[in-house]
């Protein structure tokens, strides 16, 4: 069964934004910190930010102005808001468990581009 899946992700334009969804088991929801991922092409998969069950958010330096993570308690549900999009930005992005436990799902794909 799967516990997380990413959607939410797409095409965009240099500047422009997208929110990402990670639909979490009610399980995992209420008991696991989740982290969000990404990876480039060519590159090893990257950290970027996390929530706890408390709300508590960390985000990675280089994104830190730019995305915020929240949470939403009735939907079992993480979000990633991506703002100011670059196409460095340009990655395959995926949930899970902080510190990871799940398989990793497909990821949903985000493309900076004009």
């Amino acid at each position: 069964q799967v516990q997380l899946v990413e959607s939410g992700g797409g095409l965009v334009q240099p500047g422009g934004s997208l929110r990402l969804s990670c639909a979490a088991s009610g399980s995992i929801f209420s008991r696991d910190t989740i982290s969000w991922y990404r990876q480039a092409p060519g590159r090893q998969r990257e950290w970027v930010a996390l929530i706890g069950t408390s709300g508590l958010t960390n985000v990675a330096s280089s994104v830190r102005v730019r995305f915020t993570i929240s949470r939403d308690e009735a939907k079992n549900t993480v979000y990633l808001q991506m703002n100011n999009l670059r196409p460095e930005d340009t990655a395959a992005y995926y949930c899970n468990t902080e510190p990871t436990s799940q398989p990793w799902g497909q990821g949903t794909q985000v493309t900076v581009s004009s």
